[in-house]
């Protein structure tokens, strides 16, 4: 009986680390649908020309730095044009950094010309909302 009881404890304590290791993973695969959607959503609203609800997917911190949606709209068309009017997006990896988010976007713009972003995603109370963009050097391939 000792052994049964000795070896259905070695095997749970074997067990155990893969199941706390798991949870990890499915939480930031949670996250990252929901990152995903955000970001979309706020592609969406660029193409439509409503800075209103791209704005609302912004961090306090960038509504504090805009302080109006037209401000940041103004900023978005001049400085990420790629951002403003696309032709197709495609999501990179998501990955952590010193606690922090950052989702790897690919947009295409209306050109055809790919560019990758990086986007700092901040959980609030109103869910995620997009800390910072930062647009990335696209990877060159060999031949």
């Amino acid at each position: 009986m000792r052994r049964i009881l000795a070896r259905l404890i070695v095997i749970i304590l074997l067990c155990a680390p893969a199941a706390w290791q798991a949870q990890p993973l499915r939480a930031q695969q949670g996250a990252q649908m929901a990152i995903e959607s955000v970001i979309r959503s706020q592609l969406d609203a660029f193409m439509a020309g409503d800075v209103v609800a791209a704005f609302g997917h912004a961090s306090p911190t960038i509504k504090g730095i805009f302080g109006t949606a037209e401000t940041f709209g103004a900023m978005v068309q001049r400085g990420y044009p790629m951002v403003w009017r696309h032709s197709d997006v495609r999501f990179a990896e998501l990955r952590e950094v010193a606690g922090q988010l950052y989702q790897g976007v690919i947009l295409t713009d209306l050109a055809g010309k790919l560019h990758l972003l990086e986007y700092q995603m901040l959980q609030t109370d109103m869910g995620w909302q997009i800390n910072a963009v930062q647009v990335l050097q696209m990877p060159q391939l060999g031949v």
